[in-house]
């Protein structure tokens, strides 16, 4: 079965038999991605005295289980403006597309002069001069196979320039995807200025825009254009879990 679309006056075709998830599991009450000290997704058996229990494997006739999860710390989570906003705007509300013309490339993040590891504006300028793509999907390099349970908290791990924002944001490119815990430094004195100037907040803020973080693209999937379909869980908070899936493109 395939998909049949135009995107900026080309005709492009998607093999969507194939898909590429690129998103990274979570193995509840096991060792996941984690940042931000945030506890381990853990599910709770629910059940109610001696007349039911929500486990099969105890004997109940179906499992029935209550989750606990920190969508910012574990794993891939999608978010909205509202993450940096007081008005309580949702990803419910603000991702309301799911089918994008990406494009996937690889970065080694450059090192700063006092150790960091970083993004920089003309990284990200190379790849997007033509044919600029409605999201952008970062790889990070190294690759290594570590990243789907790497536990990021005190590491000071790779980031973007805050300057990366508002080039992104100058080019209309929609939506971010990328492989660390955050766009922003770990700790940066509460700034967010690479989400603030991403989401051009709060003067201009473009309200449908997403950033997606701690995504996994294995090597096997090769740099290039792809059609998105970035899926969420209708939540009613400024970020979901979320299943960013790519398909192969063809003219």
């Amino acid at each position: 079965m395939s998909l049949n679309f135009c995107f900026n006056q080309q005709q492009w075709t998607a093999d969507i038999t194939q898909p590429l998830d690129i998103s990274m599991p979570l193995n509840i009450n096991q060792l996941n991605p984690n940042c931000y000290y945030a506890e381990e997704p853990t599910a709770e058996t629910i059940s109610f005295g001696d007349t039911f229990i929500g486990s099969v494997a105890a004997g109940g006739s179906c499992n029935y289980q209550r989750l606990h999860i920190t969508p910012h710390g574990n794993g891939t989570h999608t978010e909205c403006y509202g993450h940096i906003s007081a008005d309580g705007a949702t990803i419910h509300e603000c991702l309301r597309q799911f089918l994008f013309f990406a494009r996937l490339i690889s970065i080694q993040p450059a090192q700063l002069s006092n150790g960091d590891l970083c993004i920089l504006p003309e990284q990200l300028e190379k790849a997007i001069l033509t044919n600029i793509p409605e999201a952008l999907i970062i790889r990070t390099l190294p690759n290594a196979d570590n990243k789907r349970v790497r536990q990021y908290s005190g590491t000071n791990p790779p980031y973007f320039h805050a300057e990366c924002g508002r080039l992104l944001a100058s080019k209309g490119i929609k939506h971010l995807l990328c492989d660390l815990p955050s766009v922003d430094r770990e700790e940066d004195g509460g700034r967010l200025l690479m989400h603030r100037n991403f989401w051009q907040y709060p003067q201009a803020t473009r309200r449908e825009s997403t950033i997606t973080e701690l995504i996994y693209v294995p090597d096997t999937i090769a740099d290039g254009d792809y059609l998105l379909q970035l899926g969420i869980i209708s939540l009613m908070m400024d970020a979901s879990p979320s299943k960013p899936v790519l398909y192969a493109l063809h003219q």
